[in-house]
């Protein structure tokens, strides 16, 4: 089990990477995360959903993702709320404080989840969430050294260098768990090193002095991470744009609950492209060449923060410059006539106006529609592929004029000068032809080569690469085949 010193140290990747290494190496490998709180959510083929980074990891390994791989997701939907979704499906919507009296009573379906997908395969590696250094959340732990003991699994914690105090954070978490939980500590890796990893020796021993554990390996920053679909919405805090002086630019507002913001990966990986995430307090610039309203996950807690941000005036304004806009999800609810939870789905029960450019409304309610489907652009005829995950349904004289054709059905709506169009699908973007297309409606005669799906193998097997040459993976497979009773 690889546990962090605290959240964003690069657990994901790690564990993405050593998936993609042992794989290659014959293993059969699974994934597994405890609990997780993301909402960038997958798909899996059953019609349930989990993380967005165990399906990362699911594809490392070579495998379609499962709900076993994640059986416990919490969605957050407020600052003290989450929506809780265990083995692929709701659960319901329980407050921070109500969450820690629910715990225990999961750990059952964890440990349920954990014993099928370890039965089929030769290693699983598991990932923490947060930092076992939380001891104050320690009562009916899942997600970290809770699950470790009820499995009896060994543990690697894992540090981030590059953002200062290793060495306090390694020491910090060892002296604050419990004897036990110490006894379960085989050893530590040092992630996101810049420079010469030889100036850290004496970090390294000051560390084994103090906790007597040994390292892994210290792994230098991985700068092709940013290819690969990030689990948690912090990564946005510091994601710039690219793309050079010519490049087409798309702008994204930075919603309080953006969701499955991933979408917009394949087009940040374009050379041609900057995309920028606008934070609460900047103005949508003026020069945009798109607008993408993101998915959400409290689509009218979010509509209200857009238009206090004073977005809705930005996203008129650049319409009357010929400018265009793609609402995803939550985004293409936004842009329609009006949003009605009548119950309360997302947050409190209400009805609001929406941003009125497109002729659709949407009423939240009902089953989640988690599916995987593939169709066409009515547009340019591109094929595209995808999922859709959402509750409620959007209808309306707009849809009339749909985005996209979807078996025998139309999905979507386009407004009347074709400048406004939104659909539910998320990962559209991942489709090659149809990016292409879409992107040469934005700047006529841009004609790009990227391969999404065959870029994104390439850096798996890169970030395996890099893993190989910085950790010692023999001394890992050694940890993992002694269990810890």
């Amino acid at each position: 089990m690889l546990q962090g010193t605290g959240s964003d140290v690069g657990k994901s990747l790690i564990t993405a990477g050593l998936a993609r290494a042992w794989t290659r190496l014959g293993l059969a490998v699974r994934p597994f995360k405890p609990q997780n709180m993301s909402n960038n959510a997958a798909v899996t083929a059953d019609g349930g959903e989990i993380g967005r980074a165990q399906a990362l990891q699911a594809r490392a390994c070579g495998v379609a993702p499962t709900t076993d791989m994640n059986p416990v997701l919490l969605k957050p939907q407020s600052e003290v709320g989450a929506q809780v979704v265990v083995q692929g499906r709701i659960l319901g919507n329980v407050r921070a404080r109500e969450y820690q009296s629910l715990k225990p009573t999961l750990l059952p379906r964890v440990m349920e989840s954990f014993s099928r997908l370890a039965a089929g395969c030769d290693l699983v590696l598991v990932e923490g969430a947060g930092s076992p250094a939380e001891v104050n959340l320690r009562e009916g732990d899942i997600a970290n050294m809770g699950f470790a003991s009820a499995a009896g699994v060994p543990v690697v914690l894992v540090a981030d260098i590059d953002r200062g105090g290793v060495i306090a954070s390694l020491v910090g978490t060892c002296a604050v768990l419990r004897a036990d939980e110490r006894a379960r500590l085989q050893g530590y890796i040092i992630n996101k090193f810049r420079g010469d990893p030889s100036l850290f020796d004496d970090g390294l021993r000051i560390i084994e002095d103090h906790t007597g554990l040994s390292s892994f390996g210290v792994v230098p920053w991985f700068a092709e991470a940013r290819r690969l679909p990030a689990e948690d919405a912090v990564v946005l805090e510091t994601r710039t744009a690219s793309g050079g002086g010519r490049a087409i630019r798309i702008v994204v507002p930075r919603l309080p609950h953006i969701a499955n913001f991933d979408d917009l990966d394949p087009l940040a990986a374009e050379s041609d492209v900057a995309v920028a995430f606008v934070p609460a307090g900047e103005a949508l610039p003026g020069d945009a060449d798109l607008i993408v309203l993101p998915g959400s996950k409290a689509t009218i807690a979010d509509l209200a923060a857009l238009r206090a941000t004073g977005w809705d005036v930005d996203i008129a304004a650049h319409l009357r410059r010929g400018g265009r806009v793609l609402g995803l999800c939550g985004g293409y609810q936004m842009l329609g006539t009006r949003i009605c939870d009548p119950h309360g789905i997302e947050g409190p029960a209400g009805e609001v106006e929406g941003l009125g450019l497109l002729d659709v409304a949407t009423l939240l309610g009902g089953d989640k529609t988690l599916v995987e489907v593939a169709g066409t652009d009515v547009a340019t005829g591109a094929g595209v592929r995808g999922y859709e995950m959402h509750v409620g349904r959007t209808e309306g004289p707009g849809r009339d004029r749909p985005m996209l054709r979807l078996g025998d059905r139309g999905e979507g709506a386009v407004g009347f000068d074709g400048r406004v169009q939104g659909c539910y699908l998320h990962g559209l973007f991942a489709s090659d032809a149809f990016r292409r297309a879409f992107l040469a409606r934005l700047r006529p005669g841009r004609d790009g080569g990227l391969a999404w799906e065959a870029e994104v193998e390439r850096t798996l097997d890169a970030l395996a690469d890099h893993l190989h040459r910085h950790l010692d993976l023999d001394a890992l497979l050694a940890v993992a085949a002694r269990p810890i009773l």
